[in-house]
């Protein structure tokens, strides 16, 4: 082989090896970012999104929005996938009154849900005429302005084209733009944690329940939607009532909305990701 010729073979494999290496530190690259994005999402925020009405009027179909994993602590529920890396529960501490929770729902244990924490081990919680009664004492009730809210793609998707729950809560203008307007209120529990909830009708249960007596190491829950609420009033049956919620399920806490969309938007026309966003809702906290 004469000398240009092992020099051009030399400086062939040199390539090699350098595209070669450069390979072998891209994969290490994403193995790390991997890593960091699991940790970031395990330990620190993960997102959620809300796909049901069951807590408006705080939150929309279409909201995205960032769960603290460490406000009450780990267990493997914390974990993608629910990983049995963790045992019981450590660094646990326990949710106060009104938070709003993200937590795994029994007796399947693998769907994700959101409520707000109405009571907690040793409360007794009844409700009387959609009212909610804390430990023998009606829990503060007041009247708001009704909640107005435009109809979206992703309210009439996720109600078979009935986005206002019932005909009689829907508006049209005249220009045929329409509305759902819902009677709402302001509760405000003991502790002084006060929010919004919609009463739509006063039926027989659950607006009228019988005594709950919450036991150790659980959680009652309801969604502020009070009457499109599958929460803590029902008895545990999968993918429909939670009944009491062991606080091991817990997730994290919500802390505020990051995104927000209507569901109008098509991955096909770019410029509709940004008209179908709903800019305001962007930041909202707890």
């Amino acid at each position: 082989m004469s000398e240009e010729s092992a020099k051009t073979a030399e400086t062939v494999d040199e390539k090699a090896n350098t595209q070669k290496e450069e390979w072998t530190d891209f994969f290490k690259f994403l193995i790390k970012l991997l890593l960091v994005i699991l940790i970031f999402r395990s330990f620190v925020f993960s997102p959620f999104n809300i796909p049901s009405e069951s807590m408006q009027p705080r939150l929309l179909i279409g909201d995205y929005l960032f769960v603290s994993k460490w406000s009450y602590g780990y267990s493997k529920y914390s974990l993608p996938y629910s990983v049995p890396l963790i045992p019981g529960r450590i660094f646990a501490s326990e949710p106060e009154r009104g938070d709003v929770v993200v937590f795994k729902a029994p007796p399947v244990n693998d769907v994700d849900y959101i409520k707000r924490v109405i009571g907690l081990p040793g409360d007794t919680v009844q409700i009387v005429n959609g009212e909610v009664v804390l430990n023998g004492t009606l829990v503060p009730r007041e009247k708001l302005s009704d909640f107005v809210i435009p109809v979206t793609e992703n309210m009439i998707s996720a109600n078979d084209g009935e986005p206002c729950y019932r005909p009689e809560f829907e508006e049209r203008a005249e220009d045929g733009t329409r509305h759902c307007r819902y009677p709402r209120y302001r509760e405000t529990l003991p502790n002084g944690k006060s929010y919004a909830v919609l009463d739509l009708q006063n039926a027989g249960f659950p607006d009228n329940s019988g005594v709950y007596t919450v036991p150790e190491e659980h959680m009652f829950l309801m969604g502020d939607n009070r009457d499109r609420s599958q929460d803590s009033r029902f008895p545990q049956v999968a993918g429909q009532g939670i009944g009491m919620v062991p606080q091991e399920n817990l997730v994290g806490k919500a802390s505020f909305t990051v995104f927000s969309t209507d569901g109008s938007a098509s991955w096909l026309l770019p410029w509709t990701w940004f008209t179908a966003a709903r800019w305001d809702r962007i930041g909202e906290g707890f």
